[in-house]
């Protein structure tokens, strides 16, 4: 069976300009959202705080909810609904943690219960304190970085055999920026030069297989991390497992169409790098089809019936897979005709 036909020959090079104009649109609306929100919203693992999940027996008025909280010193904190409506559930957020033991359970228990006049269950009690919620974000932040160095190397390696070049530049990096951080250096400020950094060692390496697929890793981050920050979405420990996610589907998809890339440069070597690109993503098209299809098909239903605990890591899924299928057609696969006009050009 098959869903796209073998002789197609869609001109996906032909429309990379417009493509470029798209990318670098959404980016920069991507990074506007960020600086109007002056970063992505964290949530209680990287801010650190209490988070109090409680469910009501009868239906009940938040003001009522945040009136009993005034009771016992939590009168600043936040009150959302969680769930169904049906459902009576709430999320009580506070920035200060709080000692979360067996008598603040009854004294919370109790200033509802006045305040509402219904019955409550306490469901979930999460305290993370304020040293805690950095040193989780900078190892995040760290997490994703390393991830990519390490796909450099091997991306390196296997299209261009420069493992040792890729290597020591990696590990020249990772030094770099351990040294940096002894001097308590603002921890995405080093990120982001490192990246940048990156790149430009990349570009005097002749690096252009694993620029293309960083680069088009970079777009697909940042990108999930824009929607994140325009819809106000939280940015939690699972969201960081998504982006993790989403970095490894993303690189798979860049990697069947480079491998098929790679093929045919022996098979046409005296054809247009632009014909070479074009051919490899059309009969790559019906696989990278497939599997984006049936990805969605699984997180969508995740989004849908999954529930709100696991409701804003669907949601990153379904960002990530849409993003990185089109960036492995329209961001990595271009860069490798770039570089081959550069060489023209020298």
């Amino acid at each position: 069976m098959h869903f796209v036909k073998a002789d197609i020959n869609m001109n996906f090079i032909g429309r990379r300009k417009i493509a470029f104009y798209l990318s670098i649109a959404v980016i920069i609306i991507s990074i506007l959202s960020l600086i109007i929100h002056k970063g992505p919203k964290l949530g209680i693992d990287f801010e650190g705080g209490t988070l109090i999940q409680v469910k009501f027996l009868a239906s009940v008025n938040i003001d009522d909810i945040k009136s009993g909280l005034k009771t016992i010193g939590l009168g600043k904190s936040s009150v959302q609904g969680f769930g169904e409506e049906s459902g009576n559930e709430y999320l009580i957020r506070t920035d200060s943690p709080l000692v979360t033991s067996e008598g603040f359970s009854s004294e919370l228990n109790q200033a509802l219960e006045s305040s509402v006049g219904s019955d409550i269950e306490i469901r979930r009690l999460e305290m993370v304190g304020p040293q805690v919620g950095e040193d989780l974000r900078a190892k995040a932040l760290f997490a994703m970085f390393y991830a990519l160095l390490f796909i450099t190397i091997y991306i390196s390696g296997r299209f261009e055999l420069k493992w040792l070049i890729s290597a020591i530049m990696a590990g020249a990096l990772i030094g770099a920026v351990y040294i940096f951080k002894l001097f308590d250096v603002s921890i995405p400020f080093l990120i982001v030069a490192a990246l940048i950094v990156t790149l430009i060692l990349f570009w005097f390496l002749e690096l252009k297989y694993a620029m293309g697929a960083i680069v088009a890793l970079i777009h697909d981050v940042t990108i999930t991390v824009g929607v994140f920050s325009i819809f106000e979405k939280e940015f939690t420990l699972p969201i960081i497992a998504a982006l993790l996610t989403i970095i490894g589907y993303s690189l798979n998809d860049t990697i069947i169409v480079f491998d098929r890339i790679r093929e045919n440069l022996k098979k046409h070597h005296k054809k247009p790098m632009e014909f070479i690109i074009n051919r490899s993503i059309n009969e790559t098209l019906g696989r990278t089809i497939l599997t984006s299809v049936t990805t969605l098909f699984v997180v969508v239903t995740l989004f849908i019936l999954g529930g709100g605990i696991i409701h804003d890591f669907a949601f990153a899924l379904i960002i990530g897979v849409l993003v990185g299928t089109y960036s492995s057609i329209y961001v990595a696969s271009p860069i490798l005709l770039t570089w081959q006009q550069r060489e023209k050009r020298k």
